[in-house]
């Protein structure tokens, strides 16, 4: 009886290892799906929101809040030289949602261009 018993262990056992070894060796081969991981997104259902705030020479810029503390300080136009803002309140609200955009996309540095600026119609 003692006999059986190691062997069906020692069978057990093996058949373990075996199926083990099957499961986790198995690697793709070229033209084999491979699953893609997505990678984890902190910001896609995060709290943010923005605030447009005065600037420079009448001009606006905004803050982008993150559940409440400020994310992204921006008084000025993204890219350019200078201190001066946003000729309008509308056009820095403008840029602000692109900048959402972007960090919800897990962009980060949510970076602004200048071509962005000239299609969002911003640039005066």
């Amino acid at each position: 009886m003692r006999k059986i018993k190691k062997i069906i262990i020692t069978i057990g056992t093996l058949l373990l290892l075996v199926g083990s070894l099957l499961l986790f060796s198995h690697r793709p081969q070229a033209g084999e799906d491979t699953p893609v991981s997505e990678e984890v997104n902190p910001y896609r259902d995060a709290d943010l929101t923005t605030v447009v705030i005065p600037s420079e020479n009448n001009s606006f810029g905004y803050n982008i809040l993150m559940y409440g503390s400020v994310l992204v300080h921006q008084p000025s136009r993204p890219g350019l030289p200078g201190n001066v803002g946003f000729a309008t309140e509308k056009d820095a609200s403008k840029v602000a949602e692109l900048v959402i955009r972007k960090i919800r996309n897990n962009e980060m540095p949510p970076t602004v261009t200048i071509e962005e600026l000239q299609e969002l119609g911003v640039l005066r």
